[in-house]
């Protein structure tokens, strides 16, 4: 018996005529995917990506696939199904027999047919009555329920084969990746920001990642959380490279020259600013964080505008509107919350100021500003940049 894995389009069906550019993506991401698990046949038709496995013996492979496609965007729906002739003497016994395991004991049941190729010689109803009792014979102890139905039973007549499956588990969603240009995100090691990458990556933006460091203050186990945290994205993004640069000397400076009350603020801009250089020299359209309107001292409107004033390109904050309990449901979902909660510092936690300006004016800090050496600060910075690429099947 064949299975394969239908993955059914989602709002790409909406593209009109730069759908073609979208369904591209899309098959170029399955394809890299199938490409490092094993000999995949790949094909897109009527809004569907079909994905069959062509070696023997593919059962792990399939479900190794099966895995990865619940991790691309663009996808409704998938599931896995059983693949036969068009006709109803198959696609009964292929029914009975590949549903035999996959239907519990007892189980309320309903079947649907759908046919693509109108010159079948039954209607959907006609199929899916035939299927259903079949099914229903082989199986005494199922019980038919056609409005809250344990199982739903789908049969799919479409151009070549005959598909059937016991219904289909929603997919990532979005749109594919690449399909909306590239964006760098700042990647502390905290809880949001791998939620904004996600969330922006989901949306089609590529990502680079930059992560500001502070050694000695901050320590080789959270750098490593943050290559952790990039590597956990990677399994929607498939390679990321994330970028370091070294806060300790601007910092330093800060510390010893500034009001203690604009510690943070001034370190955001020059993050800012380093974040805009970062994105000038690796193309990236917009700058992504992690920020949620009122969390912290430094998310205040007034103090994400005076930090925002420095950037060159847009920043783009997916979290704005969400409340931490939010951000945690999605962290968790996405397999990043208990990476990000390991209790190693970041930069934004060295030499934080006890009463934090909420509501800053922006003359006051750049008055403040003007106490640093600040062109020569922000040179050093840049030099310190180093890269790591992180890839989804490296060993």
């Amino acid at each position: 018996m064949k299975e394969i894995i239908l993955c059914k389009y989602g709002e790409i069906i909406l593209k009109g005529a730069n759908k073609a550019s979208f369904e591209s993506l899309l098959l170029r991401e399955v394809k890299r995917r199938a490409k490092a698990i094993g000999n995949f046949s790949v094909r897109y038709m009527q809004s569907t990506v079909f994905v069959e496995p062509l070696d023997k013996n593919s059962e792990e492979m399939i479900d190794d696939m099966y895995d990865q496609i619940r991790h691309v965007f663009g996808f409704a729906g998938i599931c896995k199904a059983a693949a036969c002739e068009k006709n109803m003497d198959s696609i009964i016994k292929t029914a009975v027999e590949y549903l035999q395991d996959k239907i519990p004991r007892g189980a309320a049941l309903r079947a649907e047919a759908r046919r693509s190729d109108k010159k079948f010689p039954l209607s959907s109803p006609e199929i899916a009555a035939e299927v259903g009792g079949a099914i229903l014979d082989a199986r005494p102890d199922l019980k038919v329920d056609l409005k809250h139905p344990d199982v739903t039973v789908r049969i799919e007549i479409r151009d070549r084969e005959a598909y059937i499956h016991a219904g289909q588990e929603k997919g990532a969603g979005g749109i594919p990746a690449g399909s909306a240009g590239k964006g760098l995100l700042l990647l502390s090691g905290g809880i949001d920001s791998p939620v904004a990458g996600y969330m922006m990556m989901r949306r089609g933006l590529a990502l680079d990642a930059l992560h500001f460091e502070s050694f000695p203050y901050t320590s080789e186990l959270a750098r490593e959380k943050v290559m952790t945290l990039a590597s956990e994205l990677t399994e929607f993004s498939g390679k990321m490279r994330v970028h370091v640069i070294s806060l300790t000397k601007i910092q330093e400076e800060i510390r010893d020259r500034c009001n203690e009350e604009y510690f943070t603020l001034i370190l955001r801009r020059f993050m800012m600013r380093l974040a805009s250089m970062c994105a000038a020299e690796n193309y990236c359209s917009v700058i992504v964080t992690g920020e949620s309107l009122g969390q912290v001292a430094s998310q205040t409107l007034p103090a994400m505008c005076a930090t925002e004033a420095v950037a060159e390109i847009p920043v783009f904050r997916p979290c704005i509107g969400m409340d931490k309990d939010d951000i945690v449901s999605t962290a968790r979902a996405i397999g990043t919350f208990e990476t990000s909660i390991l209790p190693y510092e970041d930069c934004c936690t060295v030499f934080t100021p006890k009463h934090p300006k909420t509501r800053p004016e922006i003359e006051k800090i750049i008055a403040e500003e003007a106490k640093l050496d600040y062109d020569t600060l922000l040179n050093e910075a840049w030099e310190s940049r180093y890269c790591v690429i992180k890839n989804q099947f490296e060993a």
